[in-house]
């Protein structure tokens, strides 16, 4: 099978009825595709992501729906919300929090910053300065902040959906390497298609329409949802594939370096997501093919230094070259 076979298997499988599928998904994705049209599999990959416990990326040019798609997420998982807008003045204490003298009591205390909620929209965090960037590592990673001197966690669950705009564009800045390394995912939205966009100019205001949804799952389903993802069976012959196209990249002279055990651990843990999502509880080599062009997308590097590369024709062409186990 093709690649082009492959995927368009994939988007046949993902639209059609399964009775095997978890209800509580199925009126999530029912009411994100409501509001976002014509963007099933991206809004697919963004359910993926949030149930694989990852961050996602979302790159793409202003007014496509990158912000909308954040709140969507946030509202139909019963999650609490905070938006920080990124500028190049932002110091990492208005991420965090910090402490302030207390008149009264004659003493410090902390105040938290809005990182302390369930999902970050970290809106445009290309607009601020890789210091401010920074703040959000051990977030990232730890689900924890250390500030003035003490480390507090952070509430569970806890997700970082980012926006950033074309690095081309003016008042942008590159993320760090290992900013980008703590997005499971990056996918893009792209324009809609004429018949989406018709019925968006024609519909009701996506706003309102936000305003008025509400919660499908609570959050300590979508914990036993994550828990699930986490017991879905990967074969060892799926694990050897992971394992290939890993070792692929590191050998080739194309990219500046290949995809590190991090990276397969992400590409792994997002299959099984996907296999979830689709009713099985174990991962098929399509899905592992289904989630690689948004887990190695912010990952590889031409050796070329080319500014963008498409990458689903890199994982195209990396699907042709490993063969199957």
């Amino acid at each position: 099978m093709t690649y082009n076979e492959a995927q368009k298997h994939i988007i046949h499988q993902s639209l059609r009825p399964d009775p095997m599928r978890l209800p509580e998904l199925e009126a999530v994705l029912a009411d994100i595709n409501r509001i976002i049209l014509g963007k099933e599999r991206p809004i697919r990959l963004s359910v993926a992501c949030l149930l694989a416990r990852g961050h996602l990326l979302i790159e793409d040019l202003p007014g496509v729906g990158k912000t909308t798609l954040a709140h969507v997420l946030a509202r139909v998982l019963g999650l609490d919300f905070q938006r920080i807008q990124f500028t190049s003045d932002m110091l990492p204490a208005d991420i965090l929090g910090v402490s302030i003298f207390d008149r009264g009591s004659g003493a410090f205390h902390f105040h938290p910053g809005p990182i302390f909620t369930q999902v970050v929209l970290a809106d445009e965090i290309n607009r601020a300065t890789p210091k401010a960037q920074s703040a959000l590592l051990e977030a990232m990673e730890e689900r924890q902040v250390t500030a003035e001197g003490e480390t507090r966690a952070l509430p569970q669950p806890f997700f970082v959906i980012a926006t950033q705009n074309p690095t081309h564009q003016i008042g942008t800045f590159p993320l760090p390497e290992s900013q980008l390394d703590r997005f499971l995912l990056k996918i893009e939205l792209g324009y809609p298609d004429a018949a989406a966009e018709r019925e968006l100019l024609a519909g009701a205001d996506r706003h309102e329409m936000v305003a008025n949804l509400g919660p499908r799952i609570a959050p300590q389903q979508l914990i036993d949802l994550q828990n699930k993802v986490r017991a879905v069976h990967a074969s060892a012959a799926l694990i050897d594939y992971v394992q290939a196209l890993a070792a692929h990249t590191r050998t080739t002279p194309r990219w500046q370096a290949g995809l590190s055990p991090r990276a397969c651990l992400a590409l792994l843990a997002v299959a099984r997501a996907w296999a979830l999502l689709e009713g099985r509880d174990h991962v098929l080599p399509e899905d592992v093919q289904a989630v690689l062009p948004g887990v190695i997308a912010h990952r590889l590097r031409p050796a070329d230094d080319v500014a963008h590369t498409d990458s689903h024709a890199v994982a195209a062409a990396l699907i042709e070259a490993v063969p199957l186990p």
